[in-house]
């Protein structure tokens, strides 16, 4: 199969906007280049020893992404692409925003990004991908072992971080937050390679629920909860849409969830908002992210609207997490 590569020359400033819009229209397999230097957090992340000589930083980026060449629908994406660069325009330096095309031939994609996933701890959490070795001294450590597959969720991006960092929070508990319940009910929707459902149970959820919109999710989450030697009856996983299927509504089931996280974006958590209070027990949290700093209060509005108090909004980098309580 061939691949066009359409890349958009924009700013420093923007590449992380750009690439929320992309994600927001469904593009995957985003790649971003720029010339800012590698913090010594990068550099232990990514394990390197001897730094490439980069060229002056100007603030300028390059975002990628991939179409399938004989794909019916691209002229329609590529046209949409451009209405949200101009819309982006409205909000921040985004250069000249000029499209450039190539053509690419077969991607190994479910292998090629493996060089760039690399052991990293949240809190004392250890997040070690399934094809590297234990270290001798990670041995001890609270690990969960990740191979995402196909799916979203390795647990180093910003938005996993903040939700991961927030059921540390409601469900291990501290001074400040203290949960209710103990061993919480946890929904997990959008559950990806099932990095939260896997998090939230190893630190004690009784049981987890999962919902996507993705199949091949199910197959990463059942396969990764193996992996993580956690019972397969404690958590069961749906494909479809949480948002408008009555269905799967019914069969996730009303007011029966200590917890409920959704680490998608902004875009589905808006029209999502409403159907979460009916999921909560009451008390219950609705811990969410995915959030680009520029809709934190359109999410906000939205999670109020549906009728629940926001109690933390957090960020990392250009991205937000909103956690809220059904009173």
């Amino acid at each position: 199969m061939k691949w066009k590569k359409y890349t958009i020359e924009t700013t420093t400033a923007a590449e992380d906007y750009m690439s929320s819009m992309l994600m927001d229209l469904g593009i995957e397999g985003i790649e971003i280049e720029d010339n800012i230097p590698l913090t010594k957090e990068d550099q232990a992340d990514m394990f390197i020893d001897f730094l490439p000589e980069l060229p002056p930083d100007e603030g300028i980026s390059h975002v990628s992404f991939y179409i399938e060449e004989d794909g019916s629908d691209q002229k329609q994406i590529l046209t949409q692409v451009k209405a949200g660069l101009e819309n982006l325009r409205k909000m921040v330096e985004v250069g000249s925003g000029m499209i450039s095309s190539s053509e690419t031939e077969d991607l190994d994609w479910i292998n090629n990004w493996k060089k760039y996933f690399s052991s990293f701890t949240i809190e004392d959490i250890l997040i070690k991908p399934t094809w590297e070795e234990l270290k001798e001294e990670d041995k001890d450590k609270f690990l969960i072992e990740i191979d995402p597959g196909i799916s979203f969720g390795t647990g180093k991006h910003e938005t996993t971080q903040l939700c991961i960092r927030q059921l540390l929070k409601y469900i291990r508990g501290n001074s400040e937050y203290t949960p209710e319940n103990k061993h919480p009910k946890v929904l997990d929707v959008g559950c990806g390679s099932g990095i939260l459902s896997i998090v939230a149970l190893k630190l004690g959820a009784s049981e987890v629920v999962g919902t996507d919109l993705d199949a091949d999710c199910m197959i990463s989450t059942k396969e990764n909860m193996e992996v993580n030697h956690l019972d397969a009856g404690l958590g069961t996983f749906y494909v479809g849409n949480l948002i408008d299927d009555e269905e799967l509504q019914q069969k996730v089931g009303t007011e029966v969830y200590d917890i409920v996280v959704a680490n998608i974006l902004a875009d589905v958590i808006i029209p999502m908002a409403p159907v979460i209070p009916a999921r909560l027990k009451k008390g219950g949290y609705f811990i969410t992210s995915g959030i680009i700093d520029f809709k934190e209060n359109e999410v906000k509005a939205a999670i109020e609207k549906a009728g629940l108090e926001v109690v933390e909004i957090n960020h990392q980098g250009e991205w937000v997490n909103i956690t809220a309580r059904k009173n």
